[in-house]
């Protein structure tokens, strides 16, 4: 539990730079006609391939006894790959409505 408050006092002005983040993603993200969600959430959940890279890099490079940093890596790839596999499936579904039915 130490180690874990270690980490946030370390760590707290990105922590308030992410909870930033997240604030203006979703106002921008609001803002989005829905014509345009689609094309730009997919490529979006394409980016993710690089959060999956990231993350086993991250895991790669903890200790072995780091089981914060262990957990939170196993946590990206999990999420980042059920993203970029959704992405993939929300591209193939929107391109399914441009084609020509037989």
């Amino acid at each position: 539990m130490t180690e874990f408050i270690d980490f946030i006092s370390n760590n707290l002005q990105m922590i308030y730079i992410v909870i930033l983040m997240i604030f203006v993603g979703v106002e921008v993200i609001g803002h989005v006609p829905a014509v345009l969600h689609t094309p730009l959430m997919s490529g979006a959940n394409a980016i993710h391939g690089v959060v999956i890279i990231g993350a086993i890099l991250v895991m790669l490079g903890a200790e072995p006894d780091n089981i914060l940093a262990l957990s939170l890596g196993f946590v990206a790839v999990l999420l980042g790959t059920l993203n970029v596999v959704g992405g993939f499936v929300v591209t193939d579904r929107m391109l399914e409505m441009f084609k020509k039915k037989k």
